[in-house]
């Protein structure tokens, strides 16, 4: 029996040590894969090809459960899947969707003891223990407070959702703050929405949500052109500002995917983002 034991705990060891090694040289791998993805222009084809990745980021997950890289990339693969492919169809899967990116980011922040803690208090404590912590947590905070941001926003008559707001409000303060530029200043891009897709008596304000989005332009250079989309959805309809709203949308439809290879897909998304609120003016203006 002894014998046995002897020889079966190193070769179980040696069996453990190489499937770490190969969600290791995998995981590289469908990184690498997952930036092809978003240099792909067809919206089909990156619909279809998105589920199998994630799916298979998932179960190398199995094998390395406290893996940050693969926990990351189904916070941003789950989160995007559902802004680019899914929320404009079937809202209550889009939610889903958000909350699993969300609860993949909230597993990988929560590999620091401070954060975890922090995520339980008070909002305003939160942003201050995140700044103590530094620019590495800027991915993990991004990702998980997109994902929450995306369910709150198709969440708006759930007060258990809405009451996630400040919390989501600090994360992407903390990330502006901190490194405005990550994700072609996506945190500018959500705090505008944010604040500018709200009524003032509900906490809007549009002045605040217009300088998030004019530094998230000078940030991006305008070529993230989901910026200009959520610009004419938020300030553009609070303020009922037609020519604003035109002028937004026309900079996304005349603008080639390919004026910035690396983002083909997000500005493919945008493209379509954009036909679909064009299409709606006449309910607004």
């Amino acid at each position: 029996m002894m014998l046995r034991l002897t020889v079966a705990l190193p070769l179980f060891l040696f069996v453990g040590c190489i499937q770490q090694i190969a969600v290791s040289t995998v995981g590289g791998i469908v990184h690498d894969g997952y930036s092809g993805i978003m240099e792909e222009g067809d919206l089909e084809f990156a619909a279809q090809s998105l589920p199998g990745n994630l799916k298979l980021l998932e179960v190398m997950l199995k094998n390395d459960p406290e893996n940050e890289e693969i926990l990351l990339l189904l916070s941003e693969g789950y989160s995007s899947y559902s802004l680019g492919f899914v929320e404009d169809t079937d809202v209550a899967r889009a939610r889903a969707f958000y909350l699993r990116g969300a609860d993949y980011g909230m597993r990988a922040l929560k590999a620091n003891s401070e954060i975890a803690a922090a995520l339980d208090g008070p909002a305003e404590h939160l942003g201050g223990v995140l700044l103590d912590e530094g620019k590495d947590q800027v991915p993990a905070v991004f990702w998980t407070a997109f994902g929450l941001g995306g369910y709150i926003n198709l969440s708006l008559s759930d007060p258990d959702a809405l009451a996630e707001l400040p919390r989501v409000e600090a994360m992407m303060g903390f990330v502006a703050g901190i490194d405005s530029s990550f994700y072609h200043a996506g945190a500018d891009i959500f705090l505008g929405t944010l604040f500018g897709g709200r009524p003032r008596m509900l906490g809007g304000d549009t002045d605040r949500a217009t300088k998030h989005f004019e530094r998230a332009l000078r940030i991006n250079g305008g070529n993230f052109l989901l910026t200009h989309v959520y610009y004419a959805r938020s300030v553009a309809l609070q303020t009922l500002n037609e020519p604003l709203f035109d002028e937004l949308l026309l900079k996304v439809e005349n603008t080639s995917i390919d004026a910035e290879p690396s983002i083909r897909l997000p500005n493919a998304i945008a493209k379509e983002k954009a036909r679909i609120l064009r299409g709606k003016k006449t309910d607004y203006f």
